[in-house]
């Protein structure tokens, strides 16, 4: 048990995602195991500024990090991203709006070159009908609003759009995306899936 804690002592300084395997290499080292696995979880804040006010707030990430080595090393990036999905059928069927909902979207991926963990979120950020924020002022609010109206999404768009994201990177070569629509008007909730290993 101490030569696990050695490594980990040796390696308590700020770590970029990708080191993580780096610290899997060591423990398997030290432990002259065959394998040797690591997951770490954690709370990442992104400062990010509102769309019309430019107010700044801090969101909140759920990312992941998973490395193994067993001789070769393997490494996974994970977040969770909230957004704002927005109905296409409602919108079209509607005579006053469409009723949009808060969306969780998850993404992890096997990656062959260095990805930031902002890289990653902005990612999915981008396929949803509207991000979301932690400051927002009344022409902010307005300016999301009417971006989610313009842009509406069903749970299986935004996973398929992400697809399409992370298939036209060369540094992914593998990844598992899914996205969970909490629904306003439903009582149920939406979800959809996407597993691929790319070229």
């Amino acid at each position: 048990m101490s030569r696990f804690l050695e490594v980990l002592n040796e390696h308590a300084r700020e770590l970029a995602p990708h080191e993580m395997r780096d610290v899997c290499r060591d423990i398997r080292e030290r432990l002259d195991a065959e394998e040797a696995h690591l997951e770490m979880s954690f709370t990442y804040f992104i400062e990010k500024k509102a769309p019309a006010s430019e107010s700044t707030g801090l969101m909140n990430y759920e990312v992941t990090v998973e490395a193994c080595d067993n001789g070769e090393s393997d490494f996974i990036l994970g977040v969770k991203v909230p957004a704002t999905s927005l109905c296409p059928c409602s919108k079209e069927i509607s005579a006053y709006g469409a009723h949009n909902q808060r969306c969780e979207i998850e993404a992890r991926v096997r990656i062959r070159k260095m990805l930031w963990i902002e890289e990653l979120v902005a990612m999915a950020e981008s396929v949803a009908s509207a991000p979301v924020y932690s400051v927002l002022k009344r022409p902010d609010e307005k300016h999301v609003t009417e971006q989610a109206y313009d842009n509406p999404k069903f749970v299986e768009d935004i996973i398929r759009d992400l697809a399409a994201v992370l298939d036209g990177d060369d540094r992914i070569h593998w990844y598992a995306i899914s996205s969970t629509n909490f629904e306003s008007i439903h009582s149920h909730n939406a979800y959809a899936y996407i597993e691929k290993h790319c070229e």
